[in-house]
């Protein structure tokens, strides 16, 4: 038996929730050691596999560290071993570019691709980007024409920026194969991920924001006694009224909503939409941002005036924590709302999966989660008229994380094989629920993520993982879901948006309407430098029409 299983068999010794599951934990069954367990745990070494992994290092007992990561990219090379000879890749240096936010991503790939590169004896060279350096550092090498990475961990809205310029390697049969591809769930299937038909991703994320909300803020017995806010007008009533009141966790002041009211290199543009998205996306019209027909914007029309007002009458109100102005997500995310600051927040899949497994969380035993609010009334930008009925828009932001291999390995057969067999076992079934469970930057989206036995059985209670799956299951699957474009550019967009929100909220315009138009004039403007026939011909297409 491995030394890594023997110690997940001791860690396991000590916990009475698997004692009191029985021998089941014993059928340990990773793919690397079938020879040592019972038959039963042979002929069903898939399932034990995952029953293993999401005990590293267990809920409730910490933070993963390298090790953990290790133990678990160790568990999960059964796939790779079937198609790649041990030591085959002796002699490839690969080069890996992707994110190190919160000591994520990247550093997880890391422990994760150790074990694989021992195995094939490829080495890996790394690339590590904050959130906020991203898309200028892609967008760099895209213009320069100086692409040096093999790898890429990269969102699927930049697919228009490389795979439409040639950028990238097609993704081999036997990879679609190995990460079972079937299991995504479906807005995740393609066409995203393709380009001309051709298939370039390999899904490790599906993003998709979520509302998390403190439980001691709302219900019989909370501090404002109120329901859970349904609206985006009900959210800032309630962070209105908190103003001057006492945090029952913390003793701090208590806050409502939690809106970033910095930049993000683009990614935070993406909070703005959210409440825009309750506004602005009609369920009568797939489009939101610009018009399909023209690729006008309609970022400056009255629904998002009133997303931005919004955040103004917060602003004047006091409602937020001091220096929310230089607040970005990560901050509202990790360093407010885990950390115990304010009572709601809208973000990926992180809040959940750190809630109750990250060393820096408070909030796990008072969280409650919850589609994007909806709001008492929607835009028709057909009419131009507002309707005053409830509508409701979950923000798909960003499509995910995705694995990516670049055409810089696609004359070299053996360098290719080895850049996607290690993106694959990035992206493989079993690994991917592991991320799904634990602190890892990423969030459920395979069908097979929504097992809730498994997830019970990890350590995290039924009421909770029922809130928080379902919360990610109802937002992909509903009908009105805000999905954005794959087009060139996005993040040109998005990013100038940024720059202007920030003046917006520093009061440097005389109105929400003002600062709305100046990002439409900017967007215009982007339009125009990469032609707008073209962009309006893949709007179309992105929205499937």
């Amino acid at each position: 038996m491995k030394v890594d299983i023997y110690e997940i068999l001791m860690a396991k010794q000590a916990s009475r929730r698997d004692v009191l599951r029985g021998t089941a934990v014993a059928a340990l069954g990773a793919t690397t050691a079938l020879a040592g367990l019972p038959k039963s745990a042979q002929a069903d070494s898939h399932v034990n596999v995952r029953e293993a992994i999401l005990q590293i290092p267990g809920v409730g007992k910490g933070s993963p560290t390298d090790a953990d990561w290790q133990k678990v990219g160790e568990l999960c090379l059964g796939a790779t071993k079937a198609s790649v000879q041990e030591g085959e890749f002796e002699g490839v240096e690969l080069t890996f570019m992707g994110l190190n936010n919160q000591n994520l991503h990247n550093f997880l790939f890391r422990g994760f691709l150790k074990p694989w590169e021992a195995y094939t004896g490829a080495k890996i060279n790394w690339i590590d980007l904050a959130q906020a350096d991203y898309n200028a550092r892609l967008q760099q090498a895209i213009a320069t024409g100086t692409v040096d990475f093999d790898i890429i961990e990269m969102g699927a809205p930049f697919e228009g920026d490389t795979a439409g310029k040639g950028l990238l390697d097609e993704m081999p049969g036997w990879v679609e194969t190995q990460i079972e591809e079937d299991d995504l769930v479906g807005y995740l299937k393609p066409p995203v991920g393709t380009w001309d038909g051709k298939k370039y991703r390999i899904t490790i994320d599906g993003d998709c924001h979520t509302f998390a909300y403190r439980t001691d803020y709302f219900g019989e017995g909370s501090i404002t006694g109120m329901e859970v806010p349904k609206t985006w007008q009900e959210v800032n009533a309630v962070s209105k009224e908190l103003v001057g009141k006492e945090d029952p966790l913390t003793g701090l002041p208590a806050h409502g909503y939690l809106d970033p009211l910095k930049g993000w290199g683009g990614f935070g543009f993406y909070f703005i939409e959210n409440r825009a998205a309750a506004y602005a996306k009609h369920p009568d019209d797939p489009a939101w941002l610009f018009d399909p027909d023209t690729m006008k914007p309609r970022v400056n029309n009255p629904a998002w005036v009133q997303a931005i007002q919004d955040v103004l009458d917060l602003i004047e109100a006091n409602a937020y924590p001091a220096d929310q102005i230089n607040a970005d997500p990560g901050t509202t995310g990790f360093q407010q709302f885990l950390a115990g600051t304010g009572s709601m927040l809208m973000w990926w899949g992180d809040i959940g999966s750190n809630a109750r497994t990250s060393d820096t969380s408070v909030v796990g035993d008072v969280v409650g989660f919850g589609i994007n609010p909806g709001s008492d009334r929607v835009y028709n930008s057909k009419s131009g008229a507002w309707e005053e009925t409830y509508n409701e828009a979950p923000n798909m932001a960003y499509i995910g994380w995705g694995i990516y291999v670049t055409k810089r390995v696609s004359g070299d057969e053996k360098k290719r094989k080895a850049a996607w067999s290690a993106a694959a076992h990035l992206g493989g079934k079993d690994i991917s629920l592991w991320c799904s469970a634990y602190p890892s930057g990423f969030q459920p989206y395979r069908n097979s993520h929504f097992i809730y036995d498994e997830w019970e059985a990890a350590g995290y209670d039924r009421a909770f993982i029922e809130d928080y799956l379902g919360s990610n299951a109802d937002s992909y699957n509903h009908p009105n879901a805000a999905i954005e474009p794959r087009i060139p550019g996005i993040f040109q967009y998005y990013s100038v948006a940024e720059d202007e929100l920030a003046k917006i909220y520093a009061g440097q315009y005389g109105s929400a309407q003002e600062g709305a138009d100046a990002i439409a004039a900017a967007w215009e403007k982007i339009t125009e430098q990469i032609g707008r026939d073209s962009q309006i011909a893949l709007y179309k297409a992105s929205l499937g029409l």
